[in-house]
């Protein structure tokens, strides 16, 4: 891995490039007055957390048997008749 020191004037002229290069896997440092002040690192996204179906049974919610019984009217409406209900 190869190591780019550049001074802080040369960074603001250059930063589109110096950001491919870190992107690249190169490391690119920022020096004031010719000493090292920060070091340029791509940024590396958390991984989400994965959902676990069932997580909220702690919490006394109980999934119906039938989740689509309860709308079964108002899907058929929707797509077969009385529009008006639906409309404003």
């Amino acid at each position: 891995m190869a190591m780019t020191t550049v001074n802080i004037h040369e960074a603001k002229t250059n930063l589109s490039k110096l950001i491919q290069m870190v992107e690249a896997g190169e490391e690119v440092i920022i020096a004031r007055a010719g000493k090292p002040a920060v070091r340029l690192s791509a940024f590396v996204a958390p991984e989400k957390p994965k959902r676990k179906a069932g997580f909220l049974k702690d919490y006394g919610f109980k999934m119906p048997k039938d989740i689509k019984k309860p709308f079964e009217k108002d899907i058929e409406e929707m797509f077969y008749g009385n529009p008006k209900k639906f409309s404003k």
